[in-house]
């Protein structure tokens, strides 16, 4: 890794600017019953940190799994449940989740960390040895592709909790496997298309991805009414 303090602080800005952005996004979406700052900071700083742990896990599935499909749907399977496990870490024993708009804007600001990091580890190559306009361009192409992607994922499953914070235990067991077999499917499908970029038309799979982004929009009004409503 480059220790060049040039190419360290473009990667960091370049990083994590767009996972801000979409943070201020999805955050204004919810400004009429917002969540503490300091918790979506903790939450967010996890999220990042979730990174450090999925690396191992992902490098001994790796060197332990011959399919490589079965490589792509694992490596999506730890990312999931690890941007999860981050939410619930602040979350457990609190009554922060008040309302069912509060399961999608914590796991989306988890899943915003995550990506965050993943984006400065990712633009440091090219950033290093390539012209800094190339190297922008791929952290504009992460921006379009890959932080929406953790976004959108990380946001059906909150969704999907959102949708039986009403219901009874079981159901919300039910609901938590169904959203992370969704996510986990949703973002399996994404790498397989982008690791067999050549033979994909790029464009149809970011159009896939902004459709599902809008499907999940508007899911995430209709948790909000949700709660108005309760």
């Amino acid at each position: 890794m480059t220790s060049d303090p040039k190419t360290i602080t473009l990667s960091l800005l370049f990083g994590i600017i767009p996972s801000l952005l979409w943070l201020w996004f999805w955050l204004r979406e919810d400004k009429k019953n917002p969540e503490p700052k300091g918790i979506l900071a903790g939450v967010f700083f996890l999220g990042m940190m979730a990174v450090v742990f999925v690396l191992p896990i992902q490098q001994f599935m790796k060197e332990n799994i011959t399919s490589y499909h079965s490589q792509v749907v694992l490596w999506a399977t730890a990312e999931e449940i690890i941007k999860y496990i981050a939410v619930i870490i602040i979350i457990r024993k609190t009554n922060l989740i008040d309302e069912p708009v509060d399961w999608p804007i914590y796991l989306m600001t988890s899943a915003l960390g995550f990506a965050s990091l993943e984006n400065v580890m990712f633009l440091i190559k090219p950033l290093s040895y390539e012209p800094i306009m190339i190297g922008l361009l791929t952290g504009q192409l992460r921006f379009l592709g890959s932080t929406l992607l953790h976004t959108i994922s990380s946001g059906i499953l909150g969704i999907s909790l959102g949708l039986s914070f009403f219901s009874t235990k079981f159901r919300k067991k039910i609901n938590l496997l169904i959203g992370l077999i969704l996510a986990v499917s949703l973002h399996s499908l994404f790498n397989f298309f982008i690791i067999e970029g050549a033979n994909v038309d790029i464009a149809r799979t970011l159009g896939f991805l902004w459709l599902t982004a809008v499907i999940v929009m508007l899911l995430f009004e209709k948790l909000k009414r949700m709660g108005e409503v309760n």
